[in-house]
């Protein structure tokens, strides 16, 4: 029987299982109602696979590498080889082949490196599903389902196997990822058509489609590469949004190609037209190619994020996407719910009163009962009320019938039970505004009442006050039925009011220190609550957040989108706010220029994950919401969440440094010998000597993804800025030259060096310059304040004695190396001494520049934004 199982859903004619009748469907996949056999389902498991989608798996070392050789720079280096090797010139081809493959194997080191240290963190935050085995529940991984087993779900969570249901209840299920339908879609056992398309399958649920309410039985039917999920998952893949950084990176790359490809072209054909040799002038523009291309920047970057991913780790921040590191250095706004993150996030019940205000056994009986036999989305207001002290009437005296499950749009739970004496009662909890509207009595010391407007008032007086207080409060009604089997939502009239529970959950330890920590690093924080306007200011006050600056849900659904643009920049606390508002606030904060962190572990925080910069949620969270983010926090804590953001911003300044470096020394040295080949009578250097010093001044490179970060580089957020990028070049860029420029003339003009002697100098004082400015653009302060990390520093050295020594090693010939006598080489030193000074008083200018620039335009803002225009 196993063997048919790889056939589901291959045919929609004779495999089509959304059309089979369930007893049949089980016998086909060789299953029960009590759900598969552990020992079963390891072997299907064995034959069938992971349960994860036909996307890309992680590359192999081996495909790694080769990948390395697909880079246009290392195929343009290839073919000047090639070049050499067909014109006779061998060791010029040997030569420049070694370089090559030197540079492959230190790329393929990092990328490979990195992207095995991303696996291992990803690991860490697999997902669960509840199955059936052996007739027992039991939590797995999503990835070790297999056709057959049993799957008990409930709101939020994310379906983790194509499947048919075997039994519902209120099951409604959000299918936008597979059918672009906006709105959650009703699914109940029975049969659809064999053509029916996904959309039209109202039996059948579908891999990677969330659960929005109610609970259900399914029966797995397609996991892995035969799911639906799995044929588009490559397009879902590339629909996520490019990062600003990405954008930044791609722009600068596009600067530097067209830079270039104007400097190679001209200069190859300037010496042609100098008569030099074709073949020479070929491989020196080529050359320079590879020269002006920062070629080590992609294995930099993966590096440098690779490290950062780890750092965040070992601080309880897991990555889910490494882009992701950098808008979490970038971002300016938090927004976040107050529940575990403001708050200590250990809810207890500290009252149970009646409707007027008295200790009452009965609301907490109705209470446990309620909170102990709903079978839906499980709350820490549930597990609150279980824990409560407190004697009341035994739960064994009541017997479940019936459940109405919690959605969003009701607010409210209700559960039927049935007494010893064989009478149902409907227990109603939830939101007090919620419950009120299925009342029509309350319940008072008297016995039943009519609920007027009187006790209507004396509610909402109640109310408010305990909110004000600190206190969440919900209500609780009841209903007493003639004993029957089903209940629906139709029920849910004529309640009696009962009474209130208040829940109390105090501000989180340490919290207002936090909150003053981003505010120190430039990050502002709104809180985005579905609780009321009373209990969201308490505790903005009790937190040190500003609490008179308050938009309601009411207030927000009658703005216009304008409008909101202009209400959200002067509002701190939005309340009362429903589940698809919160995609809507963010949506405009990003429009107002914000870097918008989300931070969500709800099954309605998932719209809001996705529309954020950066989507952040906690380990305990549903699966939807965990799905939705960029980052896991190990712990629901915003300190947690300070020192990712802190880690963030060291990952952006490392991959800021190689640019900079990039963009400064190694800029102006290429673009001085492209100047010096049209008016010198020989080449400033050969192609070997320009590649030679490339790869050995890319070497210290890679110690940048571990160097240390000034602290004032982490107070506030940094943001990619191609203009910033093309200023840095061009002013660090011409004072190079100039340097570069002073050396030729001290060889020729002082030292009258030969052709090769020329060459051997600049190859030295080159290479000296660029590993310099390392130790100069790494940091904003004086050079000699900022400590580079030991790995920088040593290679840094190391570098530049080999740089030094380079001309008197044996093998120097073969790179046409001379040996440089010493009034030469202490003239090139003194060049060099100059020239770190010359930079060090630039840097200074710029950023005090760059400084000004800044504050002119962020006051030019605030003059935009004008007065406040909205602020409920």
């Amino acid at each position: 029987m196993l063997d048919e199982v790889d056939r589901q859903s291959v045919s929609p004619d004779d495999d089509a299982y959304w059309s089979m009748e369930t007893d049949d469907l089980l016998r086909r996949l060789d299953t029960s109602a009590s759900g598969l056999a552990a020992s079963e389902a390891a072997s299907r498991l064995a034959k069938f696979g992971r349960n994860t989608p036909a996307s890309k798996s992680s590359a192999s070392a081996l495909v790694v590498f080769a990948r390395q050789f697909r880079s246009p720079l290392v195929l343009i280096l290839i073919f000047a080889a090639s070049v050499s090797a067909f014109v006779g010139e061998g060791q010029e081809a040997a030569i420049i082949g070694a370089i090559v493959l030197a540079s492959c194997v230190l790329s393929f080191t990092q990328e490979y490196g990195a992207s095995r240290a991303t696996e291992a963190l990803k690991q860490r935050i697999s997902r669960k599903a509840v199955v059936l085995r052996d007739g027992v529940e039991c939590a797995v991984a999503a990835e070790d389902i297999v056709p057959g087993d049993l799957i008990r779900l409930s709101a939020g969570n994310l379906i983790p196997a194509d499947g048919i249901i075997l039994d519902a209840r209120d099951f409604n299920v959000s299918e936008a990822v597979l059918t672009g339908e906006t709105f959650p879609v009703v699914k109940a056992p029975g049969r659809s058509m064999p053509e029916a398309s996904v959309a039209q399958r109202s039996n059948a649920v579908f891999t990677g489609t969330s659960v929005r309410s109610g609970t259900a039985t399914v029966l797995a039917a397609a996991t892995g590469a035969r799911t639906e999920f799995s044929s588009i998952a490559a397009a879902l893949e590339r629909q996520i949004p490019e990062t600003g950084f990405a954008r930044g990176i791609r722009l600068f790359g596009y600067l530097m190609t067209e830079i270039m490809l104007a400097i190679v072209i001209l200069v190859f054909f300037a010496n042609l037209m100098l008569h030099r040799p074709l073949i020479e002038s070929l491989l020196f523009s080529l050359a320079l190619a590879v020269g002006l291309t920062p070629e080590l920047l992609p294995a930099i970057i993966s590096v440098t994020l690779a490290r950062g991913a780890r750092a965040m780790a070992a601080n309880g921040v897991i990555v889910r996407r490494l882009d992701a590191i950098e808008n979490l250095g970038s971002m300016d706004l938090l927004c976040t719910d107050k529940t575990g993150t403001l708050t200590e996030g250990v809810i207890h019940l500290d009252g149970w009163l009646d409707v007027d205000g008295n200790p009452s056994t009965d609301i907490l009986l109705w209470a446990r009962l309620n909170a102990a036999m709903q079978t839906g989305l499980k709350n820490p207001l549930d597990e609150a009320i279980a824990a409560a002290p407190g004697k009341g009437a035994s739960l064994a005296a009541f017997t479940k019938v019936d459940e109405i499950p919690y959605d969003f749009i009701r607010k409210r739970l209700s559960v039927v039970v049935r007494h010893q004496d064989a009478e149902d009662i409907l227990v109603t909890k939830g939101a007090v505004r919620n419950v009120l509207e299925t009342c029509g009595f309350v319940r008072t010391a008297k016995g039943l009442e009519p609920l007027d407007q009187t006790h209507r008032t004396a509610i909402d007086e109640k109310f408010r006050r305990w909110s004000a207080d600190g206190y969440r409060v919900l209500g609780v009604a009841i209903r007493r039925f003639e004993s029957r089997k089903t209940f629906s939502r139709k029920d849910e009239v004529d309640l009696a009011f009962a009474g209130f529970l208040l829940f109390l959950d105090p501000p989180k330890e340490g919290v207002k220190e936090t909150l003053a920590e981003l505010a120190h690093r430039g990050i502002a924080v709104k809180v985005i609550s579905g609780d009321n306007r009373y209990v969201a200011a308490h505790l903005a006050q009790a937190v040190g957040l500003r609490a008179d600056r308050i938009m309601t849900g009411e207030d927000l659904s009658k703005l216009t989108k304008s409008a909101l643009f202009a209400g959200v920049q002067h509002t701190d606390l939005f309340v009362e706010i429903d589940p698809n508002q919160k995609e809507r606030i963010v949506q405009a904060l990003r429009s107002r220029g914000h870097v918008v962190g989300y931070l969500g572990d709800g099954i309605n925080d998932a719209p809001a994950l996705h529309e954020a910069d950066i989507g952040i949620s906690v380990d305990t969270a549903v699966d939807v919401a965990r799905e939705a983010a960029d980052l896991i926090l190990l712990k629901q804590d915003l300190g947690v969440l300070v020192r990712g953001v802190d880690d963030g911003r060291k990952t952006f300044a490392n991959t800021m440094k190689y640019i900079s470096i990039t963009t400064s020394a190694n800029f102006g040295n290429m673009v001085s010998m492209a100047v010096a080949s049209l008016f010198l009578p020989f080449l400033p250097l050969l192609a070997k000597q320009i590649l030679l010093n490339n790869f050995l001044s890319d070497v210290p490179s890679l110690a940048i993804a571990s160097d240390n970060v000034d602290a004032d580089q982490l107070r506030r957020p940094r943001h990619w800025d191609i203009r910033f990028v093309r200023r840095f070049m061009i002013t660090f860029g011409l004072v190079s030259s100039l340097f570069d420029f002073a050396t030729f003339a001290f060889l020729l003009f002082f030292a009258h060096a030969t052709e090769a002697a020329f060459q051997t100098a600049w190859f030295v004082e080159s290479l000296l310059t660029e590993l310099a400015i390392v130790l100069i653009v790494r940091t904003h302060r004086a050079f000699w304040a900022s400590r580079p990390s030991p790995l920088l520093a040593w290679l840094t050295l190391g570098v530049g004695a080999v740089a030094i020594i380079i001309p008197y090693l044996p093998f120097a010939a073969w790179f046409g190396f001379v040996p440089l006598p010493l009034p030469v080489l202490a003239g090139l030193f003194a060049i060099t001494a100059l020239y770190l000074l010359a930079s060090e008083a630039t840097k200074r200018w710029f950023f005090e520049q760059e400084s000004r620039h800044s504050r002119r335009k962020h006051a030019g803002q605030l003059i935009d934004r004008g007065p406040k225009s909205h602020s409920a």
